[in-house]
């Protein structure tokens, strides 16, 4: 028995399935907060406290074998080195550091292209130029600075990790490289050493910990895979694996994503290009999505 967890904007989903087939599910809210205006954050002690009930709401006295995490994109979370987060994350939704995508602009053709994406507000690079000029002590206190899933993984299995297409969605990543971008980071005057390391969407990243174990009221030990950001794991879970096929997603957000043998990068502003999400069965598939 697997249990699922996606934290969207809004919500966290929680369910329970055997071979693809739900058993039970679940949903808890939380809020996005705008303290000031262009600003969007939620507290992630809030998107913790929401899969707790979540979980133990369908998952008492369940055989629960592993855990899979997908999440909202482009947001980021700064850390300490124990997990705590240590401001509201700044979600995709925050406009709050257009004044930050001149930086990127600045950069040369050939490093545009290898971050693969169009520049925008909200990204998590934008955001961390952001927090570096206006916040610079929380800034330099940071031990981990993290999209939002890869928060919740640490906060379940103590470790710091990242996954591809999560991170080729920061701005922060070298897409055709397959890596963090730290020569781009460097031209930034942006910190590389808090992003954690890349492992595969599928593999297994961590192990339940007995403190996340005790609150969920699971056991102890459960292993949890990397995962994957929202819009990547909703083509796997339609089945849309091969070239060419298509999805319409409409949520918080509405994008249609489309399937590539290889990464189309062209840089217009309605179109955002994410790297390999690793399946079990060893393929890899990079695609691009484009923005409704």
């Amino acid at each position: 028995m697997l249990l699922g967890l996606d934290f969207g904007t809004s919500s966290v989903k929680a369910l329970l399935s055997i071979e693809g087939t739900v058993l039970a599910e679940a949903s808890q809210a939380y809020p996005v907060e705008t303290p000031q205006p262009d600003w969007a954050e939620t507290d992630p002690q809030a998107w913790w406290n929401a899969a707790v009930i979540a979980v133990r709401s369908i998952a008492q006295n369940q055989p629960v074998q592993a855990i899979g995490l997908s999440g909202q994109m482009h947001g980021v979370v700064l850390a300490s080195a124990t997990g705590e987060p240590l401001r509201p994350a700044i979600l995709w939704a925050d406009t709050r550091s257009t004044e930050a995508i001149a930086a990127y602009q600045q950069l040369d053709l050939e490093m545009r292209q290898r971050l693969a994406n169009p520049i925008a507000a909200g990204m998590a690079g934008t955001s961390l130029l952001w927090l570096r000029d206006r916040e610079p002590e929380i800034y330099r206190a940071a031990r981990w600075a993290l999209q939002p899933k890869d928060w919740i993984r640490l906060r379940l299995t103590g470790l710091a990790m990242a996954e591809p297409s999560d991170a080729s969605a920061t701005l922060l990543y070298d897409v055709a490289g397959d890596r963090w971008a730290e020569d781009i980071l460097a031209t930034l005057h942006l910190r590389a050493d808090w992003l954690a390391p890349i492992v595969p969407s599928s593999q297994i990243a961590g192990h339940l910990t007995p403190e996340a174990a005790a609150q969920l009221n699971l056991p102890a030990g459960i292993p949890v895979a990397a995962g994957a950001g929202d819009t990547a794991a909703a083509l796997v879970g339609s089945g849309l694996v091969e070239p060419e096929l298509a999805q319409l997603t409409i949520g918080t957000a509405a994008q249609i994503a489309v399937i590539r043998s290889q990464p189309a990068i062209d840089l217009q502003p309605e179109r955002t290009c994410f790297d390999r999400l690793c399946l079990s069965s060893g393929m890899a598939s990079p695609r691009c999505r484009m923005r409704a």
